[in-house]
């Protein structure tokens, strides 16, 4: 077991960014206006277990279908690119559909949980210590909660600038985590 600060800390900072639950309150409240109570502490959780779960059993599932965690890391580099330019620029690169109900469905997958941070997670994997991934996903996920629990106020707090700021920050901090994770990985490709 390698308890380390240093790995908790990036890994939580990449891990917030590529959740990005400041970036969704508009979402978290829109789906609130839409269907009424959301469901935060199930959300929270489930999506918690969901992340815990593909950190062990990801890179099995990768190998039954024959990809290493090197060439997932890699893929994962360009998922973060895309979510980062997202974040900058402003655009929505990806579509998804309008959820109709404010279940677990929608708010812990893929909402949290859900393509860029399963990818991130592993990602991750290649790098750091299990443990530090798991106490940095836990962190996040209390996080997730009280974002849950409070986005309304926080978006009155904030103003729908300072979640601009906020999201324009943490998208330059994740281009920045794609091409340390790109360049790190890329040499195992050609082992």
């Amino acid at each position: 077991m390698e308890l380390d600060f240093k790995e908790i800390a990036t890994a939580g900072m990449v891990l917030f960014a590529v959740i990005d639950i400041i970036g969704s309150i508009p979402i978290i409240i829109d789906l609130r206006q839409k269907v009424g109570h959301i469901q935060s502490e199930k959300a929270s959780v489930v999506a918690m277990l969901l992340m815990i779960l593909f950190l062990f059993v990801g890179a099995q599932i990768l190998n039954l279908v024959g990809i290493d965690v090197y060439s997932f890391a890699v893929a994962g580099s360009f998922v973060l690119l895309f979510l980062a330019l997202e974040m900058i620029l402003g655009v929505k690169l990806y579509k998804e559909e309008t959820p109709s109900t404010a279940s677990v469905v929608p708010l812990a997958f893929p909402l949290i949980a859900g393509a860029g941070t399963m990818t991130t997670i592993l990602s991750l994997k290649a790098e750091f210590h299990n443990i530090n991934i798991i106490i940095a996903i836990i962190l996040n996920t209390i996080f997730v909660y009280i974002v849950l629990k409070s986005s309304n106020k926080i978006e009155r707090k904030l103003g729908s600038g300072g979640i601009g700021v906020i999201r324009k920050i943490f998208g330059v901090v994740l281009l920045a985590i794609a091409v340390k994770l790109f360049a790190s990985n890329i040499q195992g490709l050609f082992v």
